[in-house]
């Protein structure tokens, strides 16, 4: 049985939570996600031509 003594109202459809996919639209993830990357492709650069 739910405990409705306190008078909060169930979360309506309209409060659902953020997903991943609004988590990867913030800049400061993208940004980080693209150095990373970015670091990864030269390592990967520099050990396909240089090494």
């Amino acid at each position: 049985m739910v405990d409705v003594s306190r008078g909060e109202a169930p979360a309506s459809p309209a409060e659902e939570p953020r997903g991943c996919l609004f988590a990867l639209s913030q800049p400061p993830l993208m940004i980080f996600l693209t150095v990373i990357g970015s670091l990864l492709l030269m390592a990967a650069l520099h050990d396909l031509f240089l090494l």
